[in-house]
């Protein structure tokens, strides 16, 4: 076997825990898991804060701005163009991850797909930043979510082969943290930008790439050459990488559904939101982004402490599944709040409770996730089944989304109460899933 790593922080002895699988696939072998140093840990949150901003905030301001200007009235587009690329990229993601485990380079397994994922979005977010029409908008955000969409699982299955159970919680802490911060400043970079098109497409991306890359550039994945033994695969293996088991694996099954459910009442919720605070606010689209970015800045703390004490307090008393019930009660204060408010102090309030919620919720059940994993040496494979999970959600729940918050609308005043409450409702049930089902986590 190849050494796990090249970088001198990753020298602990090999740590055990429930993420730890016994049964390995023939022809791929788990890295052994060791104890992540500070400076290891401190990067991999900045490559994710780097993903996180280059995706999130076109979905977050500027498709709809792009929208806004090729199709003037007509917001349910958006939901129309972010569902066809979540499916899109939903559809690739097993592939991508059996060829990412099973992938044979001097570079690693991983590292590969950081690159040209991020390539792919870049030429994803031009495409869309100099595009006439709509369609073109919707095929530009087919490139640009799937190239990002696959470094970010790239990031995520690093901390499946690296991180063992100890530091779950605090990767998963961090990572979550990122997230959250990533779309703020990113929005705000745009927002200082906004006279250009290309450049509020462009300049979140760049300064997302730089992010990316310093992690892989300095601490380099190693050679994958002795992980991998045959890196052929059938047509078989393919179609299985799509599916799973929930009688073999019951608590990775219960958590996937958990996640599912929670995810599309997340998605409900924030799918729409510029629109929904230009609504709320009376303010034109494209004014939007400041009031966006300013509760954005005002819920990094929220979202930090969320983020924080989930990740980190749940390592320290290795217990998990209460976490993710305290996060899914906030997501449920959060969303009746917002679905109620009409002023900016209120829409704040809700906004804050929402963020902790989601930050908080991640961050455990992220280390959940790599507990009921049914094979490490196939993380590739079994995270992008439990990527669906979320994508599909965030491809459904925009196509749902204009539906709600059409009935009972009073003429162009759509009906978000509805859709937020609707939100709150499926995040309670989704924790509750995971909280009284998953059996092998405490």
């Amino acid at each position: 076997m190849s050494q796990p790593n090249t970088e001198a922080e990753l020298q602990a002895e090999p740590a055990s825990g429930a993420g730890s699988a016994t049964a390995v696939a023939p022809a791929i072998e788990a890295p052994p898991l060791q104890k992540a140093s500070a400076s290891y840990l401190t990067l991999m949150s900045l490559a994710n804060f780097g993903v996180s901003m280059a995706f999130i905030v076109p979905l977050a301001y500027s498709l709809s701005v792009r929208i806004s200007q090729l199709a003037p009235g007509h917001e349910e587009v958006l939901g129309y163009v972010a569902g066809t690329a979540q499916f899109v990229s939903i559809a690739a993601s097993p592939l991508i991850g059996v060829w990412s485990d099973r992938f044979r380079s001097r570079l690693g397994r991983r590292t590969p797909f950081m690159f040209g994922g991020a390539l792919l979005g870049l030429i994803g977010l031009l495409v869309i930043a100099l595009a006439p029409t709509v369609v073109v908008v919707g095929a530009g955000w087919v490139l640009g979510l799937s190239g990002w969409s696959a470094a970010g699982q790239a990031i995520l299955n690093l901390q499946a082969d690296r991180i063992p159970e100890e530091q779950r919680g605090k990767i998963s802490a961090l990572s979550g943290l990122s997230a959250q911060i990533a779309p703020v400043l990113g929005i705000g970079i745009a927002y200082a930008v906004s006279s250009s098109t290309l450049l509020v497409f462009m300049v979140p991306a760049l300064v997302g790439l730089v992010f990316l890359v310093l992690f892989p550039l300095f601490k380099r994945e190693g050679s994958s050459v002795g992980l991998v033994h045959n890196s052929a695969v059938s047509v078989k293996a393919l179609l299985e990488s799509y599916v799973f088991s929930p009688r073999k694996h019951p608590d990775f099954a219960w958590n996937w559904l958990g996640r599912f459910i929670f995810f599309m009442g997340l998605y409900f919720n924030t799918t729409f939101g510029t629109f929904f605070y230009a609504q709320r606010l009376g303010l034109p689209v494209k004014e939007v982004a400041g009031t966006v970015a300013i509760i954005g800045m005002l819920g990094v703390l929220s979202a930090s402490a969320g983020a924080l004490i989930g990740g980190f307090l749940s390592d320290r008393l290795r217990r998990r599944k209460l976490f993710t019930f305290i996060g899914a009660l906030l997501f449920v204060g959060g969303g009746i709040t917002e679905a109620f408010a009409h002023s900016f102090v209120t829409l704040v309030i809700g906004a804050l409770l929402m963020q902790a919620a989601i930050a908080l919720f991640g961050a455990v059940d992220g280390a959940i996730v790599f507990a009921v994993l049914p094979d490490r040496a196939q993380a590739g494979r079994y995270l992008a089944v439990v990527g669906f999970s979320q994508r599909i959600p965030s491809a459904i729940a925009p196509l749902i989304a204009p539906l709600i918050i059409v009935l009972g609308a009073n003429g162009a005043e759509k009906n978000y109460t509805a859709l937020y409450l609707a939100g709150a409702a499926l995040a309670l049930i989704g924790s509750l899933c995971i909280v009284l089902k998953v059996k092998s986590v405490r």
